[in-house]
């Protein structure tokens, strides 16, 4: 986290859609064909824009209600477009999706009608190293930008494994503590519940004012990942809503 407050039709998918966005892994399920849509650093992703409120499911059209998803998001009233990572059939022929979930446990999952959502695609992918403290963008397999990061202090660890760009926001002060920036992450702090008004929510932001002080390659935020300012107006204005962020040590 950083150390300021975050302020902040119905459609089908066809195979050949599908193809066109990223590969298609082909495994058996017992409710049909499952079709794998794996995000990759050579690909990109699919990212569903959910254009019907509508029920999140463990299992595709089955099981217990996991979220009831907004078109918009809370914080910032965007676009609510996430992660794409799988596709199946339910057992009466419909197609669903299972989207990366912006909400706590980190790394939480369900599935969505495929009939209501809007797909497109994503062609970056974003690896942040907290070793290296680097975040490098990658465009299809392509290095597009790499650059220096601040990363959490060990006490407060910015967290691992597979989350994706979820809710950009310009801060109403662009040489504040967060930068012009914050572009929210479906990732939560895994030791803070609340932060600056917020949930918990970690981010990739600027700089600006006191987060100065702790250089590029430090380990000093609260979790969140701070980047020149330059960078992250980079990064906002290039790198849509749902793109994979893979943090790893």
């Amino acid at each position: 986290m950083a150390r300021g407050p975050l302020r902040g039709r119905r459609s089908s998918l066809g195979l050949g859609v599908l193809a066109l966005v990223v590969g298609l892994a082909v495994a058996a399920s017992g409710t049909g064909a499952v079709r794998s849509v794996t995000p990759s650093r050579d690909h990109g992703a699919a990212v569903a824009k959910i254009v019907v409120r509508t029920n999140v499911r463990s299992r595709p059209g089955a099981g217990p209600i996991v979220w009831r998803i907004p078109t918009t998001t809370h914080w910032g009233g965007g676009p609510q477009q996430l992660l794409v990572l799988g596709r199946a059939l339910d057992g009466r022929g419909r197609e669903w999706l299972r989207v990366r979930l912006p909400i706590r446990p980190n790394g939480s999952t369900g599935w969505v009608n495929a009939d209501h959502v809007r797909l497109s695609a994503s062609p970056y992918w974003i690896d942040v190293a907290l070793g290296a403290r680097t975040i490098t963008v990658y465009r299809r397999g392509t290095v597009a930008r790499r650059f220096g990061a601040v990363i959490g202090a060990p006490a407060t660890p910015t967290p691992t494994g597979l989350h994706a760009i979820y809710d950009p926001i310009a801060q109403p002060s662009p040489g504040g503590f967060l930068g012009p920036w914050a572009l929210h992450l479906t990732a939560f702090s895994n030791v803070l519940d609340d932060y600056g008004g917020g949930p918990g929510r970690v981010a990739i932001h600027g700089r600006g004012g006191a987060s100065l002080r702790d250089p590029l390659g430090s380990a000093r935020s609260h979790g969140c990942i701070r980047v020149d300012n330059a960078n992250v107006v980079w990064l906002a204005r290039h790198v849509p809503r749902g793109t994979p962020v893979m943090i790893r040590r």
